[in-house]
């Protein structure tokens, strides 16, 4: 029953934390994150001009770029300036854009998601042994993934322009005043993790192959996002305090860094699912579902 290991995974959360590192481990999971990483630095600048472009058309440019850099900042910390002035700039002479240019822009922009599809396959191989997915599903689905991106992009910054009006009115109560201003940045927080955790669930429900639950995809969503909440204000500080990183790499400081948050990002997205995969794999009750190391030689 799956309450039965559930429970037992609760009594005995350490052994399923040192067992689920041990599959991430023998899944070559910085590995994957690395690819992941790669691919997405690669993605994100012509699916953010994509998205933005059409978006542009709905909502006013200023608006969607402040929502756009809020955001940003929660994946690439410190770096959300440099890729938002790129998009400035790009918006500023879109009459470049040919058919040849936009149709590159859009193969790039879905490179990302067939790496992590590819990757979710090795943390998933116990799904992919029994099923595959058909190679049409796969060549079609980062493109409607990027629509419904930007779909999620217009609500945030509808609902974040909504929160930030509210932030500057005023409350007046037995002659004193408040302002909502407090109220407004907890509510832009909790709206961005809620963003946050519910892409992840969507990665979680989409991308590996056959049908996920919705509670293992949260369960996945949950660690991972609670993690990388972590993970982020580490790298700002780190950033801030400690990185020579300007120092040793010059002008190609943005991009490195931007990379090495993608790839703490990437780790911990795989990390999550392979969490996901583990507390399945606990509910069959066999020791032997356990994944085996993959190698690169003949063993």
């Amino acid at each position: 029953m799956p309450t039965d290991h559930a429970t037992e995974i609760l009594k005995h959360p350490g052994a399923f934390v040192l067992r689920t590192l041990k599959a991430f481990r023998a899944n070559q999971g910085l590995l994957l994150a690395g690819a992941i990483a790669y691919y997405a630095l690669l993605s994100t600048v012509p699916l953010l001009i994509l998205t933005v472009i059409g978006l542009s058309h709905i909502i006013g440019e200023d608006e969607l770029l402040q929502t756009l850099g809020r955001y940003l900042e929660w994946l690439l910390p410190g770096q959300s300036h440099a890729i938002v002035a790129e998009l400035a700039n790009f918006l500023a002479h879109r009459e470049v854009i040919g058919w040849v240019l936009l149709a590159t822009m859009l193969f790039f922009s879905s490179l990302a998601f067939t790496v992590l599809e590819n990757a979710m396959s090795v943390i998933f191989h116990h799904r992919v042994a029994i099923r595959r997915r058909h190679f049409l599903v796969s060549a079609v689905m980062p493109y409607v993934y990027i629509l419904f991106l930007a779909f999620g992009l217009l609500l945030a910054t509808l609902v974040a322009g909504s929160l930030q009006a509210m932030g500057e009115e005023r409350v007046e109560l037995l002659g004193r005043s408040w302002s909502l201003g407090g109220v407004s940045g907890v509510l832009l927080y909790l709206l961005g993790l809620a963003g946050e955790i519910f892409m992840l669930t969507s990665v979680y429900l989409v991308m590996p192959v056959g049908r996920l639950s919705l509670q293992h995809a949260l369960l996945g969503a949950v660690t991972a996002a609670l993690l990388w909440e972590l993970s982020r204000h580490v790298l700002v500080w780190y950033f801030a305090t400690l990185s020579q990183i300007s120092t040793v790499y010059g002008s190609l400081t943005t991009a490195i860094a931007v990379l090495l948050s993608l790839e703490v990002a990437a780790t911990l997205l795989l990390l999550g699912a392979q969490v996901i995969a583990e507390y399945e794999r606990s509910g069959t009750g066999d020791p032997d579902a356990r994944p085996q190391p993959f190698t690169t030689g003949q063993g």
